[in-house]
This record gives C-alpha cells, structure tokens and sequence, in this order.
C-alpha cells in the first residue's frame, strides 16, 4: 500500500509541476486567450485521437480483447454511475455551474492522469485496458459531455456523435489491433510524437486559466467539494464494488478503478472553455480535485490491488 502511495503521489506532483508552468504563463502573459482556446481544440482533436490508436498498436490476442470488452463495459458502468448520482444530487440556479458541476463529476482524468499511473503500476498490459476505458470516455465526452456543456442537445447529431476525433480513432485503432497492423515508421513515429504531448499541453491549460482564478473561493464553495467527493470517492468505490462482484480481478480490476478514480478531467476546463461556461470553476474543480487525490487515489488503488 505504500509503495502505491508513493508513486501515485509522484503523478500528481508531475502533473502539479506542468500546472505551475502554465500558471507562470498565464501571470506573464505569454498566452492569452485566444491561442489557449487553438490548443484546447488541437488536445481534443488530434493530440487524445493518437493517444488512443498508439494504444492499440499490439498483436490480436483473443484473451485481450475479451478483457478488453469487460474494461469497455466496466468504462460505461463507471460513467453512467456518474450521470445518476450528479443528476440526482446536483442542483444549481446557475445552469453554468451546474453543468460544470455535473460535468465534473462524470469525467475522470483518465488520460492524463490514469494512463501514466497504469503504466507505472501494471505495464503495457494495464495501458491497454485503460485505452478501453479512454475510448469510452471520447464516446461519452463527445456525447453526453457535449449536451452538457453546450445545453443544446441539438449539438449532438448521428453524424457529429460518428465523425467525432475520439470514435474515429477508437474504430482506426481496433481496426488495427484485430489485423495485428503495425503502423509504418514514417506514420507511427508522428502519431507517438502527438500522444506524449497528452499530459503537457492539457496541464498548461489549467494552469493558465488557474492564474486567473481565485482558489480561496473555490475553498468555500460547498457543491464544489461535493462534486469532488462524488468523483473522487464516491464514484470509483461503487465501481470498484461492482466490478469485484462480477468478478473481474487482477491487471483488468486495478486498471478500471485506476481511470475511475482520477480526479476531475482536464477537459472540463477544456469544454468550458469551448462553450463559454463557467470556465473558474472548472479549473477549481480539477486543480482541488488533482491535490485531493493525492490521498484518495492511494487508498482506492491500493483496495483494488489487494483485492485482486
């Protein structure tokens, strides 16, 4: 269990130290807004797109994608876990806060934050289990996250939900991992150079919209730590119970509750920011979210591994 405290909090301290890079661009002004808002866009569409298809880049092997299957399941459990509990319990006159709020409490930082940790902890094999859950989050991001977001379901479309970045690269990445394709060097050496931005650049956002925001009064904000609580605690520990009920194990079991709980996705920055939402508040909720699961995450993994 130590040993588990030790390298999860070396993530977050990682991840904490991309943050202040961001914030000390954001204090001397060497982004402003609109080259931040081009980035966000470049994160989503192609630089999480490669994450996923890098992931995939392995032998077929019928066991994996069995496995593979149950973690995609366990992924849409996970999510919609969150939906029911951020829409029966959360409520705000503020609709912008509210679908911050809410928003926050569904989607994990399961990229940024999991992936790194899963590789840390369970190796290739635990990456791959945790693309799944990756791939399921896209789905749902391009979909429920973006009615939530930009409060018109009208925005969700069958075209947009197909031709979204995260589904295609899903379908490309399968693709290739069912005919055990190895992408050639000229392609697969850009695509790796694209996904190792995954952790930087969304950190770099937080971190500049958190140099204009105010944390003391995100310390003060009552929902704001419910919101927190639900996605730190609440969510992974119901999908950690679930998923030891049907009996799902080992690398599989420890990577799911790794991704579920992450603290709050970077993206909901992100989105805010796209939609014009309550984009303080976002930030709020991934920077006390990601300092929080310094202690919450050690613990909720370490119940997985010992469990498994």
């Amino acid at each position: 269990m130590a040993e588990s405290f030790l390298e999860v909090a070396q993530q977050v301290l990682i991840l904490f130290l991309l943050v202040a890079v961001g914030f000390v661009c954001g204090k001397i002004k060497l982004f402003h807004q609109v080259a931040i808002r081009g980035i966000t866009d470049f994160v989503l569409i192609i630089v999480l797109p490669c994450v996923i298809v890098q992931s995939f880049q392995r032998e077929f092997d019928p066991a994996m994608l069995l496995g593979l299957g149950i973690a995609a399941a366990a992924a849409i459990a996970a999510h919609f876990l969150g939906i029911l509990l951020a829409h029966l319990t959360i409520r705000d006159k503020d609709k912008a806060r509210e679908r911050v709020l809410r928003f926050s409490v569904v989607f994990s930082n399961a990229a940024f934050m999991a992936i790194p940790l899963q590789q840390a902890l369970l190796g290739e094999d635990g990456v791959f289990y945790g693309a799944a859950y990756v791939a399921v989050f896209n789905l749902m991001l391009w979909s429920y996250g973006l009615i939530t977001m930009s409060g018109d379901r009208e925005s969700l479309s069958p075209k947009k939900l197909l031709l979204n970045p995260g589904l295609i690269a899903i379908a490309v990445g399968l693709i290739l991992f069912l005919s055990s394709i190895t992408l050639p060097e000229v392609l697969a050496v850009p695509v790796g150079h694209l996904a190792a931005l995954n952790t930087p650049l969304p950190m770099v956002i937080v971190g500049f919209h958190l140099a204009g925001t105010n944390l003391l009064a995100a310390l003060k904000d009552k929902k704001a730590y419910w919101c927190i609580f639900l996605r730190l605690v609440a969510v992974p520990l119901l999908t950690l119970g679930g998923l030891l009920l049907c009996g799902v194990r080992d690398t599989l079991l420890v990577s799911v509750v790794v991704a579920a709980s992450a603290p709050v996705a970077a993206a909901a920055t992100m989105f805010s920011t796209k939609f014009d939402q309550d984009v303080g508040l976002s930030v709020n909720l991934v920077s006390v979210s990601t300092l929080l699961s310094i202690i919450t995450m050690p613990l909720i993994v370490s119940l997985a591994q010992m469990a498994k």
